[in-house]
């Protein structure tokens, strides 16, 4: 409560400032660090950067100092569940069945303002998993100011082939809630375009995944099923993303058009050459399947390492190895929300260097998810900046602690 009403504060005190001059140690562009620099907004809008005496500032501009911190874009979360909260509270199942979508969304309140005040100003949503389009009406609402919350991109429902997902186990007389829309065949075109028509930002589609409980996934919809999602989803402007984690499902769904693939975990250093050839770019969410493995026990310690932690590390630095987009995104929703940075320390962890992560979470998946005004530090930008103390390129652990985040030019937090 305490740091939301300090956010109130700020956003009055600084809202009646024209300009406002920010004045860090460094700055992380998005690309490169630069020393000594300083940025100028006006309104929403970066309108200068560089070093102090080519800027010209206005008479009356607030100058805030950030001294022995580093300004940089505001963080692109990649993959996140706003509807979900840690398994290790309530399984999966049970938030789908026993948890109404009010609840959820009551919920989500708190999940949006934490990522934000964490540092994240832009979340991509895959899915509400059962709470309909409750994701759309939360972006509605920061987007109409009612709450606050990073900038969302939204799934809606997503979609599964028929029968393909959960929750299972129950006898086919009871009608049960399921995680995602169910579809198949020519039914597909109509799904993509109900979702889209509904609020859908983009199509969510789950190539493979378990046919029954505790086995391991297959493929789900066929490369035709998946081609006709995809260029429905382009006819209207949007793009569409998948689910995937075994090689034919992967295959699949490259072939068939999407723009990333969220976790990758059976990946190949064929597919992700393929995919680098197709341009689609990989969102492995390392932090889901380190959360799980330690609700089920894991310590974290190399002796004890389960065989998921394992194969990941391996299908991860072929990911690097291949040289395809990683977008940074840690499925955020299995584990805590504003917890983001587990994802960036879990990325130099399995061996990507600092500067990359970086690039990752802000420039990168600026380009990956088309947001053209977002993700850098550059004249006529949107101002979404957050500082940490510190240098980020000699300690990823910074991220644990933000303390400064601006959006949209409003400034919602200054430690």
């Amino acid at each position: 409560m305490k740091t939301l009403i300090t956010a109130l504060f700020l956003i009055s005190s600084y809202g009646s400032f024209a300009q406002i001059l920010l004045k860090p140690d460094r700055i992380f562009d998005g690309k490169k660090m630069h020393e000594n620099w300083v940025v100028l907004i006006e309104d929403n809008k970066i309108i200068q950067v560089g070093e102090l005496n080519n800027i010209q500032i206005s008479l009356g501009a607030k100058e805030i100092d950030l001294k022995g911190k580093t300004l940089m874009p505001g963080i692109i979360e990649g993959h996140s569940h706003i509807l979900l909260h840690p398994y290790n509270e309530t399984n999966w199942n049970d938030q789908v069945l026993k948890e109404s979508p009010v609840e959820r969304s009551i919920r989500a309140v708190n999940h949006v303002r934490s990522s934000l005040l964490s540092g994240v100003t832009t979340m991509r949503d895959l899915g509400a998993e059962g709470a309909g389009y409750s994701d759309v009406y939360i972006k509605k609402s920061i987007d109409n100011g009612i709450i606050i919350g990073p900038r969302l991109i939204v799934a809606g429902p997503a979609i599964v082939a028929t029968g393909a997902y959960g929750p299972k186990g129950f006898h086919d007389g009871v009608k049960v809630p399921l995680g995602a829309e169910e579809s198949s065949g020519n039914q597909v075109i109509e799904t993509v375009r109900r979702q889209l028509g509904n609020g859908a930002n983009f199509i969510k589609i789950y190539a493979d995944y378990r046919w029954a409980a505790g086995e391991a996934s297959n493929p789900t919809f066929s490369l035709k099923e998946i081609e006709d999602m995809v260029s429905t989803s382009e006819s209207a402007g949007r793009y569409a993303v998948a689910h995937a984690s075994t090689p034919e499902g992967m295959r699949r769904a490259v072939l068939g058009g999407v723009q990333t693939i969220e976790h990758g975990d059976g990946g190949t250093i064929e597919i992700f050459e393929l995919m680098k050839e197709n341009n689609v770019a990989l969102c492995p969410t390392l932090a889901a399947g380190d959360a799980i493995s330690r609700y089920n026990g894991w310590k974290g310690d190399l002796e004890n390492e389960p065989v998921r932690i394992s194969n990941k590390k391996v299908s991860f630095k072929e990911a690097l190895q291949s040289g395809v987009d990683i977008v940074f995104g840690g499925d955020i929703g299995v584990f805590s929300h504003g917890e983001n940075y587990r994802e960036l320390e879990i990325m130099v962890d399995y061996g990507m260097s600092n500067q990359k992560v970086l690039e990752s979470a802000t420039s990168v998946n600026a380009r990956v998810f088309h947001l053209d005004k977002l993700g850098n530090i550059k004249s006529n930008f949107l101002a979404d900046l957050i500082a940490v103390e510190g240098n980020p390129l000699k300690d990823i652990k910074v991220f644990r602690d933000v303390k400064f985040v601006m959006k949209d030019g409003v400034i919602y937090k200054n430690e």
